[in-house]
């Protein structure tokens, strides 16, 4: 037991290795991830000053800029990674490891928190510098734990993700860009989610980063009217159950395709 828990240990302290020093020696990376989120928020921003619109609408797509940073990476970086394994030949060695491939997919997750946390601390800093955002932070430990609760239940919506790439393949690559946009729309970046009435925002409440978001503001932006969906404690309270549930659910995803890639020799149901 002692030996395995050590494996798996090697095996997430190894790929997070490769996203915290390897992924920083490209800097044009770091300059597309920071600039891109970074040209949507001022976008936004900008029309909020136009239309003048409360002062607290130009900090939520400021913030909202730094959480996209995160989306994007699980997205990417943790749902597809498995699948761009999968072409270059790599997956058959994960699966022979002896190892857990929820230890791959944290050591992803600890990797890629690390090189995201970077990027959203410039687009926060240089969104704020730029538009000279107040925060009013109620609860500092109240927002650090609502941030762990959402990065918990966004990384496990990612793990499962990882699943469904490895099973449908460039389906599932082209479902991802077609959903990216109506994400966005949906979890509220730009604006209070409850703006898409009570049963559009009890829809988008489905997705982690929506209840997340919604936290954040409340925490940060205290004593301005925010329109929340609902009270800080029972989105913490959702965000836990979505953190046991995408988690539970990621695991038994990744031992089916386990069990699949055995039985058959493939990573597809092509065929079965």
């Amino acid at each position: 037991m002692r030996t395995n828990l050590t494996t798996n240990l090697r095996a997430i302290w190894g790929r997070a290795y490769v996203r915290v020093v390897g992924a920083n020696r490209e800097p044009s990376w770091l300059f597309f991830e920071v600039a891109l989120p970074l040209l949507a928020s001022f976008s936004f921003a900008l029309i909020y000053r136009g239309m003048g619109a409360p002062e607290q609408y130009v900090g939520f797509v400021v913030v909202s800029g730094a959480m996209i940073a995160f989306w994007q990476n699980i997205l990417w970086s943790m749902a597809a990674q498995f699948y761009w394994e999968k072409e270059m030949g790599n997956l058959e060695l994960y699966l022979i490891a002896p190892i857990s491939r929820m230890s791959i997919l944290m050591g992803m997750a600890v990797g890629g928190l690390f090189m995201t946390a970077i990027r959203a601390t410039l687009i926060l800093l240089i969104g704020t510098w730029v538009f000279g955002v107040t925060y009013q932070v109620s609860s500092w430990l109240l927002l650090t734990g609502v941030f762990v609760l959402t990065m918990g239940a966004v990384y496990g919506l990612g793990m499962l993700s990882s699943s469904l790439f490895m099973l449908f393949g460039r389906e599932a690559w082209h479902t991802a860009n077609l959903f990216q946009e109506p994400v966005y729309f949906a979890t509220g970046f730009y604006f209070p989610v409850r703006a898409l009435g009570d049963l559009g925002a009890m829809l988008a409440s489905a997705i982690p980063l929506t209840l997340g978001l919604d936290a954040i503001r409340q925490l940060i932006f205290s004593g301005t009217p925010v329109n929340p969906l609902f009270t800080v404690k029972t989105e913490m309270l959702l965000l836990v159950v979505a953190t046991i549930l995408f988690n539970w659910a990621a695991l038994r995803a990744l031992r089916f395709m386990e069990n699949l890639g055995k039985q058959s020799g493939r990573l597809t149901l092509k065929g079965q």
